[in-house]
């Protein structure tokens, strides 16, 4: 029988380990089981820990994936530590969000990947976002127009445009993720992008390219001649 935690010394013990060396030499597993605080019936923090490391293949950007109710079923979770665990990878995606600043200037797709891949790899749904542009390809704001299911009825050209010309936007670029990982353009991504190439056109905002993230990897619609 593997021991319980209590069972273990105390200088081995994740939180006391925390404090004697510091959270960068824990393993995920440690870190985890101090989310968690408790397990269950027989069962301590570690091991249950190990139990989400296990169906995720050992991958913290899995885990981040997946949807709170499938934590919540795991046994000694439920929903209260699903939710810490998921508020705690969620900041985690947010700081790596924060440390890859806008780009002054838009130089091709790789700089749009490189500023949303951090925020978008991991999420569970589709978010489309705008990235505004000034007449020098400056970036003037990043704004996210939807959650959900990408097609033609949610990305409406009057929400797509709105912002941008609140921004005096010389021109646009439209980046969404695919929560797969990945990025081949599906035939809703095309339509979407001839619907809102054509009202560019008419509102003399063009769209310059659509960015696809999909993980590590993405696809832009200008570097695939498909705009």
């Amino acid at each position: 029988m593997p021991l319980l935690l209590s069972e273990h010394p105390e200088r081995d013990r994740p939180r006391e380990r925390f404090w004697a060396v510091g959270p960068a030499a824990l393993t995920a597993q440690e870190l985890l089981a101090i989310l968690l605080g408790t397990g269950c019936a027989g069962r301590d923090a570690l091991a249950v820990a190990g139990d989400l490391l296990a169906r995720v293949e050992g991958s913290l950007r899995r885990l981040v994936g997946r949807p709170g109710a499938e934590l919540a079923r795991v046994p000694g979770v439920g929903r209260a530590k699903a939710a810490r665990l998921l508020a705690a990878l969620e900041l985690g995606r947010r700081v790596a969000a924060e440390a890859e600043p806008a780009p002054e200037r838009i130089a091709g797709p790789a700089d749009v990947h490189r500023f949303y891949a951090p925020r978008l790899r991991d999420l569970a749904v589709e978010e489309f976002h705008v990235l505004a542009l000034g007449s020098q390809s400056q970036v003037l704001a990043d704004l996210l127009i939807t959650r959900g299911i990408l097609n033609s009825s949610l990305v409406h050209p009057r929400e797509v445009f709105r912002g941008a010309i609140a921004e005096a936007a010389a021109g646009i670029i439209v980046v969404h993720n695919h929560p797969s990982g990945d990025p081949t353009p599906s035939a809703d991504d095309r339509a979407v992008t001839r619907q809102l190439v054509d009202a560019g056109r008419l509102l003399d905002v063009p769209v310059y390219d659509h960015v696809i993230v999909g993980g590590a990897h993405y696809v832009s619609f200008a570097e695939a001649g498909l705009l």
